[in-house]
């Protein structure tokens, strides 16, 4: 119980915390000890590879299968708004699956990178070799308005018009899906989304169900939409193939959840697997990077590229933090200052 456990620390049951909700750094750790200097709080930056956290659509479904679609929902989440009111402007957007690393895809692709991507220029979509990796973004000069209108514009030419207030196709289908959870609080994030997803004349509703059901239903692909995080390590491999390959998104149990059938995709995973030097490696995740983020398989969430810790202020560390590590192994490396040490 993470309200417990709050209380718990600030009363002095235990001497240390790691945070993972923003409301609690921002307002349930404070008082009294904070106060006097007894409890710390402070963010410890790391360089981890934050991979990919986002509302993973399910290609295998009609509704999700054109590219144009999935651009224009991506284009209805205000992660501005979102980080400002909900998380107190403590995130970053994500921008790139190997986010906060150095394998991630930065300006346009050259070099090696491209020289990966030639070959399949006809297959790809333009962006990826004209467009940096960006998220939209409602920032000024930019807006949710703005983003809306091209959103239905996207709509528009993949056969979705509005009328009568709803999003149809030709046939007179309705735009209609479910975005599955299972964890209750994220509820919150969904609801303003489905709202801005209301004014495009899209019918999506969030449903919550108990873990057992839901990693049934993730097992066997039986989703519109669910919220995933792709995690990543400094040194991608086998994992690839369950991510995104082809012929994974036919096999129960894997991770490729959006449903990623691509050739030149398994090409890129291969380059990965089998990358003989670090050269090769960085560059065929940087041409993958870009290649599934024009694939919009994903509407992309947010990481920290830092760990919130609260502890007691009796703790020392040494000056200098490592690039990659977890909280726990950094708190090996502590020590009590309050404890008087004797020489041998």
């Amino acid at each position: 119980d993470q309200i417990v456990s709050v209380e718990a620390f600030k009363a002095g049951e235990f001497n240390f915390m790691v945070v993972n909700i923003a409301k609690q750094w921002q307002r349930d750790l404070t008082g009294k000890r904070f106060q006097a200097g007894e409890l710390v709080k402070k963010l410890f930056p790391h360089k981890n590879d934050a991979g990919m956290q986002g509302f993973v659509f399910n290609t295998r479904r009609p509704l999700f299968k054109d590219r144009r679609v999935r651009r224009a929902l991506g284009l209805a989440f205000d992660f501005e708004w979102t980080n400002k009111v909900m998380f107190f402007d403590q995130y970053t957007r994500s921008n790139s699956y190997f986010s906060n690393s150095y394998l991630a895809a930065t300006g346009l692709p050259h070099g090696l990178e491209l020289k990966m991507l030639e070959p399949f220029r006809a297959q790809l979509p333009p962006e990826v070799f004209t467009t940096p990796l960006t998220p939209p973004s409602t920032a000024p000069p930019s807006s949710l308005r703005d983003n809306l209108k091209m959103a239905v514009k996207l709509l528009a030419r993949a056969g979705w018009r509005v009328k009568n207030g709803v999003l149809q196709n030709k046939k007179g289908e309705p735009f209609s899906f479910e975005i599955l959870l299972v964890s209750p609080s994220f509820g919150r994030v969904m609801a303003p989304y489905v709202e801005n997803l209301r004014r495009l004349g899209i019918k999506a509703s969030y449903r919550t169900i108990d873990p057992a059901l839901y990693a049934d239903r993730i097992k066997n692909f039986d989703f519109d939409m669910v919220v995933n995080v792709y995690g990543e390590s400094q040194s991608p491999g086998n994992e690839q193939r369950d991510y995104w390959y082809s012929t994974s998104a036919g096999r129960k149990g894997s991770r490729n959840l959006a449903g990623v059938n691509s050739p030149v995709v398994d090409h890129l995973v291969d380059s990965i697997i089998y990358a003989s030097t670090q050269k090769k490696l960085t560059a065929a995740c940087k041409a993958l990077d870009r290649v599934l983020w024009y694939g919009y398989y994903v509407v992309p969430n947010w990481y920290l590229a830092s760990y919130r810790l609260a502890y007691s202020s009796r703790f020392r560390q040494p000056r200098t933090l490592p690039l990659y590590y977890n909280p726990y192994q950094l708190l090996m490396t502590w020590w009590d200052g309050s404890v008087q040490r004797q020489r041998p």
